[in-house]
């Protein structure tokens, strides 16, 4: 058997879409769990949409993902070159194959010709498809108008009666009727192909054993294997992954979230939350197991476990798995990605790995630590005075506990200050005076952090200090 082969062929378009993330993933574990090769290829045929540093900004997020290539524009390889506008010449000579056996033709269809031709049909309520006008010129034509300067696009010549039959590897065998399929363009009138001729050349020389696709690309499928039909060629194995939703129902959208792995990236989501996000869109596991490292993917992930039903992108879902992931960082290495988020990033490393640790349990990604930790940082508490009675307590009854607290917390050396021995001696002085735990540490809580909601005190207490801490107390008694 050959090797296994598969390959991540993006646009240069702009950012990378989670939808394409989940195709390279996909890609990526197929072909290592195979023990085959996975390519980078791109696909730069689309001229007007192509963007600036594309490819560097793709290779970077991808590296950040710890997506590894074999080859690519980037490693070179033996199929060199990776970038389309670099194999224009290759295209020419199969173009012409197809051509010279009358499986390809010129039109010289106006853009303004086209335009009315589909005004009429959509008046008529039929489908949109080109007429076949020019499928039939005679080569004395065709030689005499290109000779006048006329442009020309090149079309596929699709069979006009009978079936075409695909197979899917997730679906099995679909069949197409080909009266509903177009001549479809497969070079345009400046010469590149477009993404369906070039994509299907460019699998057979780099000798592609696998596609991973979206399905929203099922119904190019026949035209890709009428045209590696005419070839002689045997096309690989398809596999067309199935859609992802948002929670609506509806199709991904920006309009309704974030859909660039960018943006997850700069609201602090960890690379192994979205790479164990990714996989279960579409795949389960034989054990119904949910946390997967990209290393335990590598040997667990199987094609069986693919389904075509779509799947919904679930942010809380998302959450849930960052959460995960952040809890088993250590201190220092989640203080250090933290860093970047804080408003004060020049925090001295040992208190902010403290402050870290108040917020680890409750972070949902990165960007949440200024949030969470905004009180610790602060200069100045600004709360609402009534916030510190708990219950039926009456300021008075608050102020006297705050002060008798003062006076066990300046009882406290320096090195005994930490979160255990506070507890300790707090507690067991509150129980031995039969005093009510609440009313005594929901004061405390309020007068270090300001908030209703945060991290006990005597977490708190330790990480701010002992000064800090008596300093706070003491404006919420003033």
């Amino acid at each position: 058997m050959n090797q296994i082969r598969l390959r991540f062929a993006p646009s240069p378009t702009g950012f990378l879409h989670v939808g394409n993330l989940r195709t390279a993933l996909f890609g990526y574990l197929i072909a290592k769990n195979l023990g085959g090769k996975f390519i980078l290829r791109i696909e730069d045929t689309d001229q007007k949409r192509e963007v600036n540093d594309a490819v560097d900004k793709l290779l970077n997020i991808l590296n950040w993902i710890d997506i590894k290539f074999d080859e690519g524009p980037h490693l070179g390889g033996p199929y060199a070159p990776y970038t389309q506008t670099e194999r224009l010449d290759i295209y020419q000579k199969y173009t012409q194959e197809l051509l010279d056996r009358g499986l390809a033709y010129h039109c010289f269809c106006s853009a303004e010709r086209l335009e009315s031709m589909r005004n009429e049909q959509a008046a008529n309520k039929l489908a949109p498809r080109y007429d076949r006008h020019c499928r039939d010129l005679s080569q004395e034509e065709v030689a005499k108008r290109i000779a006048q300067g006329e442009k020309y696009v090149i079309r596929q010549k699709m069979p006009l009666t009978g079936e075409v039959t695909v197979y899917d590897e997730l679906r099995g065998e679909i069949k197409f009727q080909a009266a509903d399929l177009e001549d479809h363009v497969l070079i345009k009138s400046d010469g590149v192909p477009t993404y369906h001729f070039a994509n299907i050349v460019d699998d057979h020389l780099m000798e592609i054993t696998h596609v991973t696709r979206g399905d929203e690309w099922l119904p190019s499928f026949p035209k890709n294997i009428l045209l590696y039909q005419a070839f002689g060629w045997t096309p690989p194995k398809y596999i067309h992954l199935p859609l992802i939703l948002n929670q609506t129902g509806g199709k991904l959208s920006k309009r309704q979230g974030d859909v660039f792995v960018e943006d997850y990236r700069l609201k602090g989501y960890l690379p192994e939350a979205l790479v164990n996000f990714c996989v279960l869109l579409g795949w389960h596991s034989k054990d119904d197991k949910e946390i997967y490292s990209l290393t335990e993917l590598l040997t667990a992930f199987d094609i069986k476990g693919l389904g075509s039903s779509p799947a919904v992108f679930d942010l809380e879902k998302l959450d849930y798995f960052n959460g995960y992931y952040l809890r088993q960082k250590s201190l220092t290495e989640l203080a250090n990605l933290c860093r970047p988020y804080l408003n004060n990033p020049e925090v001295e490393q040992a208190y902010l790995e403290k402050a870290v640790g108040l917020a680890q349990d409750r972070m949902k990604k990165l960007s949440d630590i200024s949030e969470l930790t905004d009180f610790i940082f602060t200069k100045k508490l600004d709360y609402d005075p009534n916030l510190l009675i708990w219950k039926s307590l009456s300021l008075e009854e608050v102020k006297a506990n705050l002060k008798e607290l003062t006076g066990l917390l300046e009882e406290v050396e320096g090195g005994n200050w930490n979160k255990g021995f506070l507890e300790a001696k707090i507690i067991d002085y509150l129980k031995s005076h039969d005093k009510k735990v609440g009313d005594y540490l929901w004061p405390l809580r309020v007068s270090l952090t300001g908030l209703k909601n945060s991290p006990g005190p005597f977490e708190v207490a330790d990480t701010l200090g002992k000064t800090e801490t008596l300093k706070r107390v003491g404006t919420a008694l003033e």
